[in-house]
């Protein structure tokens, strides 16, 4: 007689079927994690990485392919890195952290390496957890070389695996991240320090959760240890990052977002996501999914070409980016925006609107010859209505979305006076751009 059918496993038959026959689900990471937090209100992403999707070859099936991902050569160089890190017992890393984060713990010596090795992300986590309890208790520094942690997202586990854990003598954890970039003088690219953070921020959080079935539970330091490559060599240096504020901000939003069930119970019937299916078939299911696309996502999403196509399809303004959205209020289309701009729609009293309004009479003034209703490239409007925000706002959020939407091609017509040196002899151009 077959095992009665619980929430969890009914749960898991519908993620397997949309996630096509004999498809292996695409095991959720940290980065994976960070970049799904930053923007928790997108349904497609939460569905797709809580099924399991391998959202790179679903791209390149939906004919948008995304080039994410390092090369072999990178590949080498960091595993390498790794291992000398890691090596002797990882002598040199319980030396790097006893330096900066623990220094009045007793030399490291040769600390504990336990056996990590199951069957299977879930018995792994077990194993992992048996082996933080055992390490808490024991009084000596451990080494967990590649552990396995688990952290609830959107009612699914997503398993994690940083790159080691130590724990103490006195029984606290800390996370160690391992990176490839260099350290340069003691210091590193800040933007690539503060993903490496966000990234740590998740297995933080993973491990707080582990903590808290513990009694008594033990501390997980907010400080992490970022160790590097030295300058241009093979040697390790290390710092320490707090993530407390990454920490913060990453449950928020991995607390915001919608459930999977949820959203999976709003589909269609028959919905797959297999790369394996006919185009058409795959625009169908991707599309009944909600998405919420901003540039952002062109750095953290497989699907962000394919969904800035379709958002520029539909003349949303969010493709400028999420705060010229903010300063647009209700006007959420481009072509409400130009309604708007050329009077045939808005409150008069409407902050926006009165900006838009000037911006037409602006573009009057500089190209007195031109229809008002001239049509412009999708490109060019976008980055015409960012800069109509800028010019009546003079906000630095507009400034910012006019680049971005000024980039998907130039502003033909506009007049520039020669011998400009900022740009601004053609500011007017530009902002009568605005109402094309």
């Amino acid at each position: 007689m077959p095992p009665p059918r619980t929430r969890t496993t009914a749960l898991r038959q519908q993620l397997a079927e949309l996630r096509g026959p004999d498809t292996a689900p695409k095991a959720l990471d940290a980065r994976a994690l960070a970049a799904l937090a930053a923007n928790p209100g997108c349904d497609r992403r939460a569905l797709l990485d809580g099924v399991g999707v391998d959202k790179a070859k679903l791209a390149g099936a939906l004919g948008a392919p995304a080039a994410f991902g390092m090369s072999q050569f990178a590949f080498m160089r960091g595993n390498a890195f790794e291992a000398r890190v890691k090596a002797d017992g990882g002598a040199e890393l319980l030396r790097l952290v006893r330096e900066k984060l623990d220094p009045g713990a007793e030399p490291p010596g040769s600390g504990a390496v336990p056996d990590l090795s199951a069957v299977g992300p879930e018995g792994r986590t077990e194993r992992t957890a048996r082996a933080l309890r055992e390490a808490t208790g024991a009084g000596v520094w451990t080494l967990l070389d590649h552990p396995m942690l688990a952290l609830d997202v959107a009612g699914s586990p997503a398993f994690l695996e940083p790159d080691a854990v130590v724990v103490h003598p006195g029984g606290g954890w800390t996370v160690v991240e391992i990176k490839s970039f260099p350290m340069l003088d003691g210091s590193a690219d800040p933007a690539k320090v503060g993903a490496a953070a966000r990234q740590s921020a998740v297995y933080v959080l993973a491990l707080e959760e582990l903590a808290a079935r513990l009694d008594p539970a033990p501390d997980v330091h907010h400080r992490v240890l970022l160790v590097c490559p030295k300058d241009f060599s093979n040697l390790p240096a290390a710092s320490a990052v707090d993530v407390r504020k990454q920490r913060a901000v990453t449950r928020r939003q991995l607390a915001r977002l919608t459930r999977v069930e949820d959203i999976a119970a709003a589909l269609p019937e028959g919905t797959c996501f297999s790369p394996g299916l006919p185009a058409e078939e795959l625009i169908t299911a991707v599309e009944s999914v909600p998405a919420s696309y901003a540039p952002e996502c062109l750095s953290a999403c497989e699907l962000a070409f394919h969904c800035r196509a379709r958002s520029r399809a539909e003349g949303a303004v969010t493709s400028l980016g999420r705060s010229l959205r903010a300063e647009l209020g209700g006007l959420t289309t481009v072509p409400d925006v130009l309604a708007a701009a050329h009077g045939r729609a808005g409150d008069p009293e409407d902050p926006t609107v009165a900006a838009l309004r000037r911006a037409a009479r602006l573009r009057s003034e500089a190209l007195p010859g031109t229809a008002a209703d001239t049509p412009a490239r999708a490109g060019e409007v976008r980055g015409a209505v960012a800069v109509a925000v800028e010019a009546c706002a003079g906000t630095p959020e507009g400034r910012a979305a006019g680049r971005e939407g000024s980039a998907d091609g130039p502003l033909t017509g506009t007049p520039t006076a020669p011998g400009g040196r900022d740009g601004r002899e053609g500011q007017d151009g530009r902002e009568a751009d605005a109402c094309r």
